[in-house]
């Protein structure tokens, strides 16, 4: 019976140019190791942290156009959206609902103010008073006319009756069939026409003008009074709210058949054919802002542009209101009041050194950056210019090429070198 094969095993001897080969292959994979480990061993030492390069954003300094710009939120507001407000005390009857479409020129409203309606009796009647004394004081003005001109009539009349008999003297006295004296008186008589008659033309030309200015005093009583009817009118009219454009009825501020004060709102109306983009801007970016800069607001899936229209001149809680009008054809799909964010093209800036943005911005107030030297990330002092939302420019401290660290660096706890795990 065979147990094993131990009996029929050989031990065959390694050439010795082997053993030598083998050896050299395990001492140089140990020297490798070791200048590995020792190196590893210099960086540790240099380094007061070890950060996985996972955990980190590195990104490299260019040279290239900075566009300066800001990132806000906003909402999109009609461009024209009117208060509709009570003239006066008065009961509310609505014609309208929340949410109706409107056009121009329609009864939304009713209004019913007796103390309104009362006065514009007051004031018609009053017109027609004075419109029928205007009337009466031209009768009155044409018959004094008439009056003061008989009497210039009437004085001229005497006065060619005068003269007539002073030339039948002329005639007669030459032969001396009339004494002197009565000659005289005739000539007297003839003065005196003269002047009654020059009187009365003059005091006929007096009474016109007076007659005239007593008819333009009452005229101008009855125009006043005209436009104080005219304006009782239209405070009456306006008893009847009607819609100032076309639109939706936005909110009801009243409900039916209330009595409500003057200058109460009753409603607002909506004009959404007419939309523009308010945006809330920081104050930080009021100073390099100005009329007609362009704005890109992303409107969901969809982007557009504007220019800006308006800017608050006030600000509140930090931020400014500033309204954009859109470019071209109004977008499609928009709703009151729908949030939307915007980028606001602040400036251009080429040829510039510059660096994406990131989180290193905002720590130690963009005074410092890490730098990757040799897979050791090198705390180094920068001075920051212009920024904008996706890159930042840099006056010093880096140059083109340079690898920064951007993101991340909250797990440095400010150490001067980190070393940075591949």
């Amino acid at each position: 019976m065979i147990r094993d094969t131990s009996s029929q095993d050989a031990v065959i001897t390694a050439a010795p140019a082997q053993n030598i080969k083998r050896r050299a292959l395990w001492a140089g994979a140990a020297a490798v190791v070791i200048v590995g480990a020792v190196l590893l061993l210099t960086t540790w030492r240099g380094s007061e942290h070890s950060v996985s390069a996972s955990r980190l954003r590195i990104a490299e300094v260019t040279r290239g156009t900075l566009v300066r710009d800001a990132s806000v939120n906003g909402r999109v507001v009609a461009a024209i959206s009117p208060t509709l407000y009570a003239t006066a005390q008065s009961t509310v009857t609505l014609k309208t609902n929340a949410g109706d479409t409107v056009r121009k020129g329609d009864v939304l409203a009713v209004l019913e103010s007796p103390d309104l309606a009362d006065a514009l009796k007051r004031e018609q009647s009053s017109y027609n008073q004075l419109e029928a004394e205007v009337a009466r004081q031209q009768i009155l003005a044409k018959k004094q006319k008439l009056l003061a001109q008989r009497e210039a009539d009437t004085a001229e009349i005497d006065r060619l009756s005068a003269q007539r008999t002073l030339e039948r003297y002329e005639s007669v006295g030459q032969v001396g069939i009339i004494a002197k004296i009565d000659f005289q008186k005739a000539k007297d008589a003839l003065s005196s026409a003269q002047i009654r008659a020059s009187h009365a033309s003059k005091a006929a030309g007096l009474e016109s003008d007076d007659v005239a200015l007593a008819l333009r005093t009452k005229v101008n009583e009855l125009d006043r009074q005209r436009l104080s009817l005219a304006n009782a009118q239209r405070r009456f009219d306006e008893l009847t709210v009607r819609a100032p454009v076309d639109g939706f009825v936005g909110t009801l501020n009243v409900q039916n058949r209330s009595v409500v004060a003057a200058n109460t709102p009753l409603m607002t109306l909506v004009d959404l054919s007419k939309l523009e983009v308010e945006l809330e801007v920081p104050e930080t970016y009021v100073a390099d802002m100005g009329l007609g800069m362009t704005a890109e607001i992303q409107l969901g899936e969809g982007r557009a542009t504007g220019k800006l229209a308006a800017l608050s001149p006030e600000v509140v809680k930090n931020q400014v209101l500033a309204r954009v009008r859109f470019e071209g054809a109004q977008p499609k799909g928009l709703r009151q009041s729908q949030r939307v964010s915007a980028r606001l093209l602040i400036e251009e800036k080429p040829n510039v050194v510059m660096l994406p943005r990131g989180p290193f911005v905002e720590s130690e107030g963009g005074r410092f950056a890490y730098v990757m030297r040799d897979g050791v990330a090198v705390r180094t002092p920068i001075t920051l210019g212009a920024t904008s939302v996706m890159a930042v420019e840099i006056l010093s401290g880096l140059k083109v090429g340079d690898k920064v660290v951007i993101a991340g660096t909250d797990a440095f706890n400010n150490a001067a070198r980190v070393s940075v795990n591949q």
